[in-house]
């Protein structure tokens, strides 16, 4: 159950009373991580919980102009920076407190580590993004899938046939070729969330393996640190 805010928090938005749970999944795409999200809310809600989702580019307030701008492949690095940060807040005042606070189970397909990663590789400076994601509540819970960039690629290709550009590092200059672009740049993303690891504790999943053994870690995971908070908010 969040308890504090990273920093600030959200001007107007307050954390008393928040009876639910939140629960962080990151990792790249290819990761496996929304498989997981989905099979966590199957697992969750078979055992009476009532669960929420949110994730990135999904406010009302801006996702469809962001994705939009996006498909143009010509936002700027901090143009970029403050459209998540944006459609964050605005999920997290519309749909995160209110959720946690009517008891649900909150479960994040990706939380403020993916951005903040993002935005490091390509130069923001950490302390103006700990300031900026000071909104952010404190997960109960977080878990970074890391899988190596080799298999995100065989992975990815498997599933639409083709990189992103922006998952790809395209529009910072690492290589010409997408492919090449693209380990460098998963490379440089493993690199900052081994940092963002260390500074914010969050735990590291294998995710090189098959979906059921990922599944299971992360279930007996999530018993094993919040058995008993999720036994207190049981219907």
């Amino acid at each position: 159950m969040p308890d504090r805010f990273y920093g600030a928090g959200l001007p107007g938005v307050s954390i008393s009373g928040l009876g639910g749970i939140l629960v962080a999944l990151e990792g790249a795409d290819g990761s496996g991580r929304s498989t997981q999200i989905r099979l966590l809310k199957d697992w969750l809600e078979r055992r009476g919980h009532a669960v929420a989702e949110v994730g990135l580019r999904r406010s009302t307030l801006v996702a469809r102009e962001l994705s939009a701008a996006k498909e143009g492949h010509t936002l700027g690095h901090l143009t970029m920076s403050l459209f998540y940060a944006a459609d964050f807040a605005d999920q997290l005042e519309h749909v995160i407190v209110p959720a946690l606070r009517a008891g649900y189970i909150v479960l994040a397909d990706r939380y403020i580590y993916t951005l903040m990663a993002r935005d490091i590789v390509r130069g923001a400076d950490s302390g103006y993004l700990e300031r900026l994601y000071g909104m952010a509540l404190v997960p109960d819970a977080v878990y970074y899938l890391r899988v190596s960039p080799r298999i995100l690629i065989e992975r990815n290709l498997q599933k639409s046939g083709a990189l992103d550009y922006w998952e790809s590092g395209m529009d910072i200059g690492l290589a010409s070729d997408m492919f090449d672009s693209f380990v460098k740049y998963q490379t440089l993303m493993g690199a900052q969330f081994k940092q963002l690891q260390e500074r914010y504790g969050f735990e590291v999943v294998n995710g090189n393996r098959t979906v059921r053994s990922v599944s299971n870690d992360l279930r007996a995971r999530i018993e094993a640190k919040l058995g008993a908070t999720l036994s207190a908010i049981a219907p």
